[in-house]
């Protein structure tokens, strides 16, 4: 679906578009999220019953994972996990489906190797198999599975989901209607619940979006996180400061999930956002984009373009146009709870004999 196609789609589902027509689309989309609710209820109570097969790996697995279709910062939480564990000296891996995948990683998994080189990254969609690679060939002692909470065939040991704060249910609604995966109540599967960008909210908003989850869901265990930007880096991975962009006006493009999330990420480090220009998430892009994302950066007269590490890894330049290209880095700061998440990272492992990782 291309960019304009998805905010066609959001704007649909949203209520935005007003007629005959939208209407009629909408009841449609209803029809088929009432049979989504049936399909994604039969399968849960299949696993819930044991008349679905759960694989156990050998090692403590750890779970990020989402309830809504989009960004929720899973990525960030990922590489947060895992640099947590090898900080204590634990061999750890990563797996993914590779949503997006070609060849080699996803845009995702090559932002994760960038960042944390000493961690393996394996993508398939049997992760069942991966965890065994995992164990038996790469010696693995912790495995971290990336957008997993839905997939319910290889068991964890610990369930966290990313509710993203600046739209925590999906406009309420399950797929193709909303963009619920499923039910806010199968929030009780989880072990933590992270509120990622709850920097960007009120205290009252946040206390809200607890109590609806809650309501739903039963009590849950919280936790509070932001996106912070650390630096600016180029396609040969050379980093610079974000004292380079203060007070200058920037225009930057991401093809991701939550494209609001980055444009309110850029605000407070840069003088002037001056266009933010949006593609569909893991875009591909091609020679065509990279000539049309030169024209128009020269039309925005700024005086850097910036993105994120997930499109400058596909796209490998140091330039758009007449303009520098560098790629924000983000890291997730946990600002509530992180005594919480670090009791139950550590309670995993405490059984494990010492490693030098």
């Amino acid at each position: 679906m291309s960019r304009s196609g998805h905010d066609a789609y959001l704007g649909l589902i949203r209520g935005e578009r007003r007629g005959v027509v939208p209407a009629l689309v909408r009841s449609a989309l209803s029809v088929a999220s009432a049979g989504y609710r049936v399909a994604v209820g039969v399968r849960n109570l299949g696993y819930d019953r044991g008349w679905l097969a759960v694989h156990r790996a050998e090692v403590p697995v750890v779970s990020v994972g989402n309830l809504t279709v989009g960004g929720t910062g899973k990525t960030p939480m990922v590489e947060w996990i895992a640099r947590w564990y090898r900080g204590r000296g634990r061999r750890v891996a990563i797996l993914s489906r590779g949503y997006g995948q070609t060849a080699g990683l996803n845009d995702e998994g090559r932002v994760l190797e960038e960042n944390l080189p000493d961690v393996p990254h394996l993508q398939n969609r049997d992760r069942f198999a991966m965890a065994r690679i995992a164990v038996e060939e790469l010696e693995s002692e912790v495995l971290v599975l990336d957008d997993a909470f839905q997939h319910r065939r290889l068991a964890r040991d610990l369930d966290i989901v990313l509710i993203d704060a600046l739209e925590p249910f999906g406009t309420g609604r399950l797929l193709p209607r909303g963009l619920l995966r499923e039910p806010v109540g199968s929030l009780r599967r989880a072990n933590l619940v992270v509120l990622s960008r709850a920097d960007l909210i009120s205290p009252a908003d946040r206390r809200a979006i607890r109590a609806e989850a809650e309501r739903r869901a039963g009590p849950l265990r919280w936790v509070m996180a932001r996106h912070a930007p650390r630096s600016l880096v180029d396609s040969e991975g050379v980093e610079y400061p974000l004292a380079e962009i203060a007070g200058a006006r920037i225009s930057a493009f991401c093809g991701i999930g939550n494209p609001e999330g980055f444009r309110r990420t850029l605000l407070p480090i840069t003088g002037e956002l001056v266009d933010l220009r949006t593609f569909p998430d893991h875009h591909p892009y091609d020679a065509a984009d990279v000539r049309s994302l030169g024209d128009w950066a020269a039309r925005t007269r700024a005086q850097v373009v910036l993105t994120t590490q997930k499109d400058l890894v596909k796209l490998r330049c140091d330039e758009i146009g007449p303009l520098p290209l560098r790629a924000l880095t983000i890291g997730l700061d946990l600002i509530e709870g992180v005594e919480v998440m670090e009791k139950a990272l550590a309670r995993l492992v405490a059984t494990l004999s010492p490693s030098a990782g």
